[in-house]
């Protein structure tokens, strides 16, 4: 099946290309993400492949259906970037990465957590010149520690067990509970609980009109003093100028983000020289208790390897006629 790739990087058209050695499937790549703009490069194709920033609203769709396109295929978990409804009413069937490797951003989340209260990032900046002071660098034990995990599912349970393995009391919320995450030793809170008792706090739940902002400005009021905030799901999640604000006042201890609301246009290029006129980020960036990581908590082989795998083996179904295992949809 011909198969547009939006937004490919080297490590997409590698492990893609090695996936693609069992399926046969022609593929062409685009350096560029799919949006209005550039919608016209699929055409001919039966399949686009896309990620996280990739547009697929009404008026993308529509375009797709015209150009033949009968199948979206996100190389990533998260959907909010597709208009399902509008997929379904022009017949373009979307599929999606459900499982690839919960440990990979499980344990991105847990290296932003140690690296932002042990002030890893300080440390190496100063060592590099030579400075070896430990002045400003204090932490805290985890171990004793109520961290609070919002979004128990895979992801959100692989980076409890690391919490709990670390000694700390683990809390959690979630619309729909899991037993799984209970029988960690962790247990369900109310949100009210999780912003006055929680340490830490790590967002692990997908960007829904329910989720959107579920970190603002009452909630952070709320928290804890000296909270750390740890984001490695969609930018979304959070309010960043409230989070501004709650850092400026030391509501907020610390912030550590992989994801960032406005990063569609940021993420994934080397913008190094570059004037980045996004002046929240900008703001954001000047906080010394602050790390942002370019979306790379999913970047590991085996993660990557099962994503490729697992993106073709569905356009194969689509192809052959089989049932979709990954399929979407607005219902």
């Amino acid at each position: 099946m011909d198969i547009a790739v939006f937004s490919a990087k080297p490590y997409d058209r590698e492990y893609l290309n090695a996936a693609n050695a069992a399926h046969h499937h022609r593929l062409q790549y685009f350096d560029v993400p799919l949006d209005v703009d550039t919608v016209g490069l699929a055409a001919g194709h039966g399949a686009v492949c896309i990620f996280v920033n990739d547009r697929a609203d009404a008026a993308v769709l529509q375009a797709l259906g015209r150009g033949g396109t009968k199948l979206v295929a996100l190389r990533c978990t998260g959907f909010n970037n597709v208009d399902l409804k509008a997929a379904e009413d022009l017949g373009i069937k979307v599929v999606r990465v459900v499982d690839y490797s919960p440990n990979s951003v499980a344990e991105h989340a847990v290296a932003l957590l140690m690296a932002i209260n042990r002030k890893i990032h300080r440390a190496y900046n100063r060592t590099r010149d030579f400075n070896f002071s430990l002045d400003s660098l204090m932490g805290f034990d985890l171990c004793g520690k109520t961290v609070a995990v919002i979004g128990t599912g895979k992801i959100g349970r692989v980076f409890s067990k690391i919490m709990v393995g670390f000694g700390c009391d683990v809390i959690g919320y979630d619309r729909f509970p899991s037993p799984e995450f209970e029988a960690l030793g962790a247990r369900y809170a109310l949100p009210g609980e999780i912003a006055e008792r929680a340490d830490v706090i790590s967002l692990h739940c997908p960007l829904t009109p329910d989720t959107y902002h579920i970190i603002d400005a009452d909630t952070l009021s709320r928290a804890k003093p000296g909270a750390l905030l740890i984001n490695t799901s969609r930018g979304g999640l959070i309010d960043t100028e409230a989070v501004i604000a709650a850092l400026r006042s030391g509501q907020l201890g610390g912030l550590a983000i992989d994801v960032y609301e406005q990063e569609a246009n940021l993420f994934f290029r080397d913008l190094s020289d570059t004037i980045i006129t996004d002046d929240i980020l900008q703001r954001l960036i000047t906080f010394p208790n602050v790390i942002v990581t370019g979306h790379q908590a999913f970047l590991t082989r085996e993660a990557v390897t099962t994503i490729c795998a697992t993106t073709l083996q569905s356009v194969t179904e689509f192809e052959t006629g089989r049932a979709l295992s990954n399929q979407i949809s607005a219902n």
